[in-house]
């Protein structure tokens, strides 16, 4: 596991980006796992721009979201179908038609539809992650199985709450959504996190220092074999162990 800090998001997102570019330099037809959020916004920016300025081609590039409300329409702006257009997609220059967000039409076989579109892809080869107050990642809740797949989950309160930014209420936020279950989400090849301010620094201290419990599904990403961790100073302050003081220009990544 690998923890970059830094004062400035905009150097966090550049980072995480570099990372991004080199493995479809790589592999021209990469799949990126896709996250929404504010945190992931300046990797999408950082990741166009570094594009743009190599040439780089992108025409293979797939692309899977990882998450979807229930029962917004596609084009609801509100939707992750056009979050994830308007943030990610456009931003980054990805062919629209190679990208898939969960169906969050409430269909049962949609989960399991999803999970076999990822493995007939060829799996992800870089997932980009944000991390929520509670310790979720994608919308797997706390208490979510280690091993669960792409299946519908209830939204707790919290996670609510803090959605409720996108909306006119929080008595409009969906409470369920459909997203890829931890299972699904380890087994990318590489996980990328990105976590900033001052709200999140009690859920990266326990996902890096603390036990790994399914109560704190963020945790669960230390038994992976290449994360990378981008975090500001602000989301790093309750660290107290190995990673406290760290900053990003003395790590390789």
């Amino acid at each position: 596991m690998q923890i970059h800090i830094s004062p400035d998001a905009e150097v966090l997102g550049d980072a995480l980006a570099q990372r991004i570019v080199a493995a479809i330099q790589a592999k021209p037809e990469a799949v990126i796992g896709l996250a929404t959020g504010s945190s992931p916004l300046v990797a999408y920016e950082a990741w166009g721009r570094r594009a743009a300025q190599l040439g780089l081609d992108q025409s293979r590039v797939r692309g899977f979201a990882l998450d979807e409300y229930i029962g917004l329409s596609p084009e609801d702006p509100r939707s992750y179908h056009s979050v994830i257009r308007h943030d990610a997609v456009d931003v980054v220059g990805l062919d629209p038609r190679l990208v898939r967000v969960p169906n969050g039409g409430g269909a049962a076989s949609a989960a399991d539809e999803y999970d076999v579109a990822i493995r007939e892809a060829g799996g992800i080869d870089v997932q980009i992650l944000g991390l929520g107050r509670n310790g979720h990642i994608g919308f797997n809740e706390p208490g979510t199985a280690a091993d669960s797949r792409t299946h519908v989950i209830d939204l707790t309160a919290e996670t609510i709450a803090d959605n409720a930014r996108f909306f006119s209420s929080s008595a409009e936020v969906p409470t369920t959504a459909i997203t890829q279950g931890l299972g699904t989400i380890l087994e990318a090849r590489e996980l990328v996190v990105i976590a900033t301010g001052s709200a999140k620094a009690a859920a990266v201290a326990a996902a890096l220092e603390g036990p790994v419990t399914e109560d704190l599904p963020a945790s669960l990403l230390q038994g992976h074999p290449n994360v990378h961790w981008f975090i500001d100073d602000a989301a790093a302050t309750l660290l107290t162990g190995e990673y406290a003081g760290r900053d990003l220009e003395a790590l390789a990544y």
